[in-house]
């Protein structure tokens, strides 16, 4: 929304309606959207505990692409929902199979606090082609008592681990300690873990600018902005409503939609206000990140894709043990044309020129205040009734 334009066709007594009006709007996340946060609390059906705890994954744009089929005992099938991935910023589904194996990963967690080994399968009807999913399932788990399979200590972070997209405090380095923990969380996962902090100022400068253009050509390409705004859930309804996707509760926002001054069927102009805004808000952002970690496989399968994310949240919960935050920085490592040279300058960047290898997660890391939880849809919501 250009808000000039806003101005001059609003007018100043409708700007001060709307403002007294905000004024008494909300902006409080709806209780029955962060109420798995709270736990799955006890189940008749063990799966669906250990499920409580798996849906909390992190995932790309929120969309908890994950359905389960627990139509055999001890079992659960995985599938993608077809219907939540990402065509235009993420268009062979790389992010999307990262997101699976976060949430495979936190449901061992949970299965092994609960004296549970996972027998996992990945791919049991074969493995999906590089450029589409298809129904086949990702993995077959099946769940046998064990009384000696250890505890993980990451099962006591799920609960409050949080992706937090705020500023962060620059002139708070993250200390040696905690990158150590998120190195030792990976193990023995076959990738390489990197880091960069304010002790190397000139590659800390240069992947604050790669991560400053990738934003900006996201922001700039209207098919991948309007990617997002068709799961932006703006205001406390819309947010009950889903629980998923992007969350804006900013009660102006609220009201310049509800007057239809917020158009998610278009995308803005390079000059419009929710353009130069959101770019500014993020270099201030980026400027204010004291490092960054990224993680760097061999090859680029599904298999190497979902094993991943799963090594991903196991960084992301050891990162939270430490009290430290994170957050994902994927726009230049999307696929899509537009965004061809800031991939080619951040696998440079970070060592992955190779043929083959692949840049799977690179993210911001540093300490800011505590960020709330994302919504969820719930256990119910993923499970597939046959």
């Amino acid at each position: 929304m250009d808000r000039r334009r806003f101005i001059r066709v609003a007018g100043g007594g409708v700007i001060l309606a709307a403002g007294a009006a905000a004024a008494g709007c909300s902006s409080a996340m709806p209780a029955e959207a962060i109420a798995p946060w709270q736990g799955p609390g006890p189940q008749s059906d063990l799966r669906r505990w250990i499920l409580g705890y798996a849906i909390l994954a992190p995932h790309s744009h929120n969309l908890q692409s994950w359905l389960v089929d627990l139509s055999v005992p001890d079992r659960i099938l995985l599938r993608c929902d077809l219907q939540r991935l990402l065509p235009e910023t993420d268009p062979y589904s790389r992010q999307i199979m990262m997101s699976q194996g976060t949430f495979i990963e936190l449901l061992d967690i949970a299965a092994r606090e609960r004296g549970q080994r996972t027998e996992i399968t990945l791919f049991p009807e074969g493995a999906f082609a590089v450029d589409k999913l298809d129904g086949r399932p990702v993995a077959s788990i099946r769940l046998v008592a064990d009384a000696s399979v250890p505890k993980d200590p990451l099962f006591a972070q799920i609960l409050e681990r949080h992706t937090n997209r705020g500023t962060y405090e620059l002139a708070r380095p993250v200390q040696a300690s905690a990158w150590q923990a998120m190195a030792e969380a990976v193990k023995p996962n076959p990738l390489r873990f990197g880091f960069v902090g304010p002790d190397q100022p000139d590659q800390l400068a240069q992947q604050r600018a790669v991560a400053a253009e990738a934003w900006r050509i996201e922001m700039l390409t209207p098919r991948t902005i309007l990617e997002s705004y068709k799961v932006l859930r703006i205001g406390p309804d819309e947010v009950a409503r889903h629980r998923d996707g992007l969350t804006l509760l900013d009660p102006t926002v609220v009201w310049m939609s509800r007057l239809g001054l917020f158009d998610r069927s278009q995308a803005p102009g390079p000059d419009d206000y929710a353009t130069t805004s959101q770019i500014k808000d993020f270099n201030s952002k980026l400027a204010s990140t004291p490092g960054f970690l990224w993680m760097v496989t061999e090859a680029n399968d599904r298999s190497t894709q979902v094993n991943a994310g799963r090594a991903y949240v196991r960084v992301q919960l050891a990162a939270t043990a430490q009290g430290v935050v994170m957050q994902p920085l994927q726009q230049a490592l999307q696929e899509y044309p537009e965004q061809a040279v800031p991939h080619a300058q951040i696998r440079r960047l970070l060592g992955a020129e190779a043929p083959g290898q692949t840049v799977q997660m690179w993210a911001r890391v540093g300490f800011a205040p505590p960020a709330g939880p994302a919504p969820r849809r719930g256990v119910d919501a993923h499970i597939v009734r046959t």
